[in-house]
């Protein structure tokens, strides 16, 4: 069987005795020695353990951070391998792929050196899949190669939801730059009914309409380019009211600073940090009576507890709504898990970035290797 095209891993025969190299994504969070968050760990284990019960001698492989192809002790793999052990005893994993600056810039030679003794290939990296490197692309040139269960899974989710969503399907946008998303935002509103605009991609867009947003983050060379979208057919949601914050610093609560809630004309010195209350209240609205909702970036600074309330009503309404619920990776998944609504959606995406590539384009290098 396949999806969208895509062999999976029922695909490959009989794996008994056959060495098979398995691409994850282990880019996992360390903070002072320790994991702080396993789930890109977990969520591989379906694939590995299929594979190791079926009998295959199982080669794990992953990148972390960014060393630029230099080893870097701060990006090794050793406590990831430490905590693979205790959940799949049987893999074998290498060490961080970018050490080796073949990795990124797709060498042959370092794809010959990753594929040499194996019989197999697996990419159950979705998170790394819209990446054209070494260890996605390769391998499955020489190899009989497959989806893994999670990269299936992705594919499955993410297309369905791009070709065909329960309506109305609602997309919420939030983070910090129109830039960084504004493909996927011009490709979803192609098939959405709406979508809700927070975080600080916002205040380019209340720019557009001509809002005095004080020092509010905003890309100017974006305005132009929010006045078209909003000028199009399009139904985009904006904040009406947001919370303000001067004279402070952010993450430093010890340091002071002034907080209010506003309207979205802000004097100077004021930054908005949230959307506020009576946006929330009304973005929820929206999420309830959707049937389709993605999710990708928060609507403020949530990291800080001061700023935190309408990212939080927003996961809650999330995590209530009887429609189809996607959160697209990164720090929404992050909220999601630090509002407790990451059990209540219906999937959470490994991928941020590769999650919004394939909405916006129906494919990744990765799965166009598999395919080939």
């Amino acid at each position: 069987m396949a999806v969208f095209g895509v062999p999976e891993l029922e695909d490959l025969g009989d794996v008994s005795g056959k060495s098979v190299l398995v691409r994850v994504d282990f880019n996992v969070p360390i903070r002072d020695g320790v994991i702080t968050d396993d789930l890109r760990i977990r969520a591989a284990l379906p694939t590995l353990n299929w594979l190791t019960s079926n009998g295959a001698k199982v080669t794990a492989c992953s990148h972390r951070g960014r060393p630029k192809g230099e080893v870097k002790p701060e990006y090794s793999l050793d406590l990831v391998r430490e905590h693979l052990k205790t959940l799949a005893p049987e893999v074998t994993l290498l060490e961080n792929l970018r050490f080796n600056p073949g990795e990124e810039a797709n060498d042959p030679a370092f794809v010959a050196e990753l594929v040499a003794g194996h019989d197999m290939y697996v990419n159950d990296a979705f998170g790394a899949s819209h990446r054209s490197h070494a260890s996605i692309v390769g391998p499955p040139q020489t190899l009989p190669s497959a989806a893994g269960r999670l990269l299936a899974k992705e594919v499955e989710v993410l297309l369905g939801v791009r070709n065909q969503p329960r309506r109305p399907f609602v997309a919420v946008m939030g983070g910090a730059k129109v830039s960084d998303k504004l493909s996927v935002i011009e490709a979803l509103l192609e098939s959405v009914d709406s979508i809700i605009v927070g975080g600080g991609m916002a205040f380019t867009f209340l720019k557009a309409q001509g809002h005095e947003i004080g020092d509010s983050l905003c890309e100017d060379d974006m305005v132009e380019t929010c006045a078209r979208l909003l000028a199009s057919d399009s139904t985009i949601h904006l904040p009406h009211d947001v919370t303000a914050f001067k004279g402070g610093k952010l993450f430093e609560p010890e340091a002071g600073g002034e907080v209010r809630q506003a309207g979205v004309n802000l004097g100077p010195g004021w930054m908005g940090v949230d959307i506020g209350p009576g946006t929330a209240a009304a973005f929820t609205d929206v999420i309830l009576d959707a049937g389709t909702v993605l999710w990708n970036g928060p609507m403020g600074v949530f990291e800080d507890e001061r700023f935190a309330a309408g990212t939080a009503v927003v996961a809650e309404a999330i995590g209530e709504t009887s429609a189809y619920t996607v959160v697209g990776g990164g720090d929404s998944a992050a909220a999601a898990k630090q509002f407790g609504v990451d059990t209540e959606v219906d999937h959470v995406s490994t991928g941020g970035g590769a999650s919004l590539e394939l909405i916006e384009q129906g494919d990744l290098p990765g799965l166009a290797a598999l395919r080939a």
